[in-house]
């Protein structure tokens, strides 16, 4: 059974120029739509944060967080139980951060900063010392590179039926020319719309679909070894291999690193 869960945002939160959030989730757990008056920087630190965000889904591993501008209306929902850190700042501390929703390819030094915010359950800043790693963070935040989403979707006539099917079943090893004969297009076409639409190639959506799926396998404690032949790799040693392009680590690593 699904928990709806609305979101309680702290006292005076409007006069707030930066605050934290530290907040864990059981699995089956939804936050109702709402939208809010200041910008928020989601980080799960744990399996997958799945958003809807103005009718945008927004899928990301635990590696990239989402930036929610101000006024915008946004839910989430949590296929497993999740940990999440938010830093929320003021609508006028915004400026040069994307209008619309996004995931924002953070450096080490965001990580570093929001550990340490977590280690000391810093809520808000009260020290001089604190108030500038605020706005340290804000300004790393402002250079990070921007991508609309890790996993975009699309309704597409020829792609969308693809795309779902591989969603339903991500082991599914069909190829890109078996795919065109099912929708009754050419491979061409499908290579072609992947790029125009997803702006990336067929194998690689379905490669960061797997690892999606790698990773909120990893936090129920499953091994390589089955994680590897419930996605269609041949071996554990071929899904450590994407793995590691996806997140730059070995999964037992990851796992480790994600508590």
């Amino acid at each position: 059974m699904t928990l709806q869960v609305e979101y309680q945002p702290p006292r005076a939160a409007e006069q707030l120029r930066y605050f934290m959030r530290y907040e864990q989730t059981n699995a089956q757990t939804e936050y109702l739509p709402h939208a809010h008056e200041w910008g928020q920087v989601i980080f799960v630190t744990r399996h997958v944060l799945e958003m809807n965000v103005e009718g945008r889904r927004l899928l990301t591993p635990a590696s990239i967080p989402v930036w929610i501008p101000p006024r915008q209306q946004h839910a989430s929902y949590n296929h497993q139980q999740a940990q999440f850190r938010t830093f929320n700042l003021a609508a006028a501390l915004c400026n040069g951060l994307p209008q619309r929703a996004c995931l924002l390819n953070v450096d080490a030094i965001v990580h570093a900063i929001m550990d340490e915010f977590a280690r000391t359950g810093l809520e808000q800043p009260q020290s001089p010392e604190a108030w500038r790693l605020c706005d340290v963070l804000r300004d790393r935040l402002r250079i990070a590179p921007v991508q609309e989403s890790y996993l975009p979707t699309l309704r597409d006539k020829f792609l969308a039926p693809v795309l779902h099917a591989l969603e339903a079943h991500p082991g599914d090893n069909t190829t890109l020319a078996q795919w065109a004969a099912r929708v009754f297009t050419t491979e061409r076409t499908l290579a072609r719309r992947c790029r125009q639409e997803l702006h990336m190639s067929f194998s690689e959506w379905r490669q960061r679909l797997r690892f999606l799926h790698a990773v909120a396998q990893l936090g129920q404690g499953r091994t390589v070894q089955a994680i590897a032949h419930d996605l269609g790799y041949s071996s554990a040693s071929a899904l450590i291999v994407m793995f590691q392009q996806q997140a730059g680590t070995t999964p037992d690593r990851y796992r480790a690193r994600m508590g």
